[in-house]
């Protein structure tokens, strides 16, 4: 499918609808000829999506796409690009604003956009501090909430606005006065490297044309080479980032989750269990509830010639955490919270790590310990 140079396309999603209302009305009055398309899954219990397209001046058009095999989030993939390119067709748009429906991540439209031949420009993600904690506290399904995209939708409103968070690289901020300098610095050290506009008072216009890259915007997200944050601790908020070079006893480990889990509001990173030496596993929480699930092997588990096959981004992320003895088998978890206790957290996690006694014992050993996650990864 042919490229379409001359129309840009900017994201803006977020749970956060009154932020992200402000944040596309300020794209609108900014940027000369742009247009705001929207898709309104909440009439999906009808059978269809209903599309808006409008401008600085009002509504120009509205319609409806039907629903694909009764999801709505495969309706808006469907409708999505075919309205863009007419909008590029047209010629006399210069910005399209995609303002996604609330629960829609911005990744899988994002990469829905860029493989449709378009040009992505910007994704930004729509922001009230003072509702950072309450919704990322939000273990709540998004069926409970009124906010699936599909039957079969099982995110819940945490996990779902954690991903909204964190994968878009320009944050626009709501101008608060409910929020503080906790909620503030909250929002910092969960997306340390995101550039925070306020709305209102910050170059918006100019984020939704910067540019964006989406592979690297993927490989940022994927779990063996995620730009993870730092240490932090300001205004009663606390990152602890915790790494080893020891494996987790399965049992242990999984004996400590419930704790582990609810001892920040967000939690993430990669680990590594004794008894699956070769399998690099995700650590997913927010709201409560965790993730874990396999992300795929260890560099240091493949044979030589298999590494041809590895994304460079993946390679440079393994040659940081190399180590002579297991390779990039790493702990590297990332606990951010108001309120952590980071010396407790720190010995709940090491005392869930092999002992001396049974690391001295080899691998032969590790691999016969009992496999305490095998229902959590779904074996």
């Amino acid at each position: 499918m042919s490229a379409v140079p001359d129309l840009s396309v900017v994201i803006v999603g977020g749970l956060h609808s009154d932020a992200r209302g402000a944040a596309v009305d300020r794209l609108l009055a900014d940027v000369p000829g742009s247009v705001v398309l929207h898709h309104d899954l909440a009439t999906a219990a009808d059978g269809t999506v209903v599309r808006t397209v409008r401008d600085a001046g009002g509504v120009r058009d509205t319609g409806e796409a039907p629903l694909v095999n009764d999801c709505a989030c495969c309706a808006l993939r469907e409708d999505l690009v075919p309205e863009l390119r007419r909008l590029a067709d047209a010629g006399d748009t210069r910005l399209a604003v995609v303002e996604l429906w609330d629960s829609v991540e911005p990744k899988a439209m994002a990469e829905v956009v860029a493989a449709g031949g378009l040009t992505v420009t910007g994704v930004i993600t729509a922001v009230d501090p003072a509702l950072l904690l309450p919704y990322l506290g939000n273990g709540d399904d998004l069926a409970e909430a009124g906010l699936a995209a599909a039957a079969t939708d099982q995110r819940t409103v945490a996990d779902t606005f954690a991903r909204q968070l964190e994968y878009a690289p320009v944050l626009a901020v709501a101008d608060s006065p409910d929020a503080d300098d906790e909620d503030r610095e909250l929002l910092t050290q969960l997306h340390p490297t995101a550039r925070r506009i306020t709305i209102g008072h910050g170059d918006l216009a100019g984020a939704a044309l910067a540019g964006f890259d989406i592979e690297a915007a993927a490989a940022a997200q994927h779990p063996a080479c995620a730009l993870l944050p730092a240490e932090a601790d300001a205004h009663g908020v606390s990152t602890l980032v915790w790494r080893h070079r020891r494996p987790f006893h399965p049992e242990r480990l999984y004996q400590a989750l419930e704790d582990l889990t609810c001892a920040a509001a967000r939690s993430r990173g990669r680990f590594w269990l004794a008894d699956r030496p070769d399998t690099l596993l995700h650590w997913d929480a927010a709201g409560g509830a965790l993730c874990v699930e396999s992300a795929g092997p260890w560099l240091a588990s493949l044979p030589d010639a298999a590494w041809e096959m590895v994304p460079p981004v993946r390679r440079a992320a393994a040659a940081l955490d190399w180590h002579p003895e297991h390779g990039d088998r790493c702990q590297h978890l990332v606990f951010t919270s108001p309120g952590l206790d980071r010396e407790g957290l720190r010995d709940l996690l090491e005392s869930c790590l092999l002992t001396d006694a049974e690391y001295a014992a080899g691998r032969d050993a590790w691999k016969r310990l009992p496999s305490a996650f095998d229902t959590l990864l779904e074996v």
